[in-house]
This record gives structure tokens, sequence and C-alpha cells, in this order.
């Protein structure tokens, strides 16, 4: 099955290099570039790919926004968006995953590197470069913003099996980690999850990891 890829990036070598490599892929297709964050709104409306790697700095409209846009559209519910930029910034990061991202990779990121990436997001996974994954949960515990209540699906709901595989996905364990660390079979991680994407009305597993850190199921730092 072909995954289905825009490129949005305000440098024209840098959208070429990407859609170099990606095209090179058997199961990747590039449906479209874009300049700015604008027009990567559009082409998602008109092309609804399966992945967008999006540039934050960008003219017109930046990548935060237009990621925070296309997230919102239900029209797009299935299209996921991978932040790409040469910026590792707290603020960043944080604002990414706020906007909906999927991921975040840094351009530097070695190019197998990324093609996981776009494969690993389109299949409905959450992927964060891992030397920035740590800079992120600390700046959950520098910069706690709680659900407002009545705004969010109550974590109540959640049994205490649920409320552990959230920890666990919190803690940036994969299914196969979790079903070792819980004795149980990957199929019941699998099922855990979906219910736990469902309860907390979370669109991925970036955003059940936010809801973890924002409502106090892990404490930063805690081990």
């Amino acid at each position: 099955m072909t995954i289905r890829v825009v490129v949005a990036d305000d440098q024209v070598l840098v959208r070429s290099g990407f859609t170099m490599l990606l095209s090179g892929e058997p199961d990747l297709e590039v449906v479209g570039e874009a300049s700015n964050g604008a027009e990567a709104i559009a082409l998602a409306a008109a092309e609804h790919p399966d992945v967008m790697l999006m540039d934050i700095r960008m003219p017109v409209l930046d990548g935060l926004e237009a990621t925070r846009r296309i997230t919102s559209d239900d029209s797009l519910a299935s299209t996921r968006v991978v932040i790409l930029t040469t910026f590792d910034l707290d603020e960043y990061v944080h604002e990414a995953l706020r906007a909906g991202a999927s991921g975040f990779l840094l351009k530097d990121t070695l190019p197998v590197d990324l093609l996981t990436a776009v494969r690993v997001v389109a299949a409905g996974d959450a992927l964060i470069a891992p030397r920035i994954t740590r800079r992120l949960i600390e700046e959950f515990a520098r910069l706690p913003e709680p659900a407002a209540a009545g705004t969010n699906p109550s974590l109540d709901q959640l049994t205490d099996r649920e409320r552990e595989v959230l920890e666990l996905v919190a803690r940036g364990r994969s299914n196969a980690e979790i079903a070792a660390a819980l004795y149980v079979s990957h199929a019941t991680v699998k099922t855990h999850v979906s219910r736990l994407l469902m309860k907390l009305a979370a669109r991925d597993r970036a955003q059940l990891v936010m809801v973890a850190y924002e409502r106090g199921v892990v404490v930063p730092g805690a081990t």
C-alpha cells in the first residue's frame, strides 16, 4: 500500500532533497510540495495525504499554525503531520505536539530514519527524535498546563490496567516492551492502547503522552 506524502518547506533545495529521497522508495509517493503553511493546508485539502512533512519557519503561515488547522479539520483525520526543523528548541517541540503533530524530527536526521518516521507515523504511531524526548519531558515539568475541567475526558473512566499502559506509553515504551513489562500479549496491549485513544479522545500516541504528563499520570523525572 502506497503512503502518500506532501513536503512543506520554504527552501527549494530542501524540498527537492526530501522529494527525491521519498520518491526513491517503492511504497512512498510525493503528491505535492508546498513553500509555505497556506499552500500546505491547500494541498492537504486537495490531496488528503497520509503524511505531511512540515517545516516550522515558513512565510505567509508558519508550520505550527498550518499543523493546527490541518489536525483540527475532521475531513483530514487520516492525515498525520511530522514536523521537520533545524530548531530543537523546547517551545517548538511542545507547541508542535499541542498543534497535533504525530512526529518531530530534526533536519539532520539520517535518511533511513526519516523514511522510517514516515512509515511509523503513517501506521498510526507517534515518533519523536530520541535526543529531544528528555527535553520535551522537562518542558512539561517547567510549563505544566493542566487540562481544564470539563473540556477533556476524565481519567476516572480508565481501568487500572489502562492507566498502567498509559504510563508506559508516556515513558516511551513500545507495545512489545509494554507487553513484556505487564506480562500480557502484544495483541492485548494494542487493544488497551486503542481503548485509551477512544476514551481520551486522543488522535495518536503523541497525544496520549501529552495527556499523561498534563494530567499527572506520569511525573517528569520520576522512575
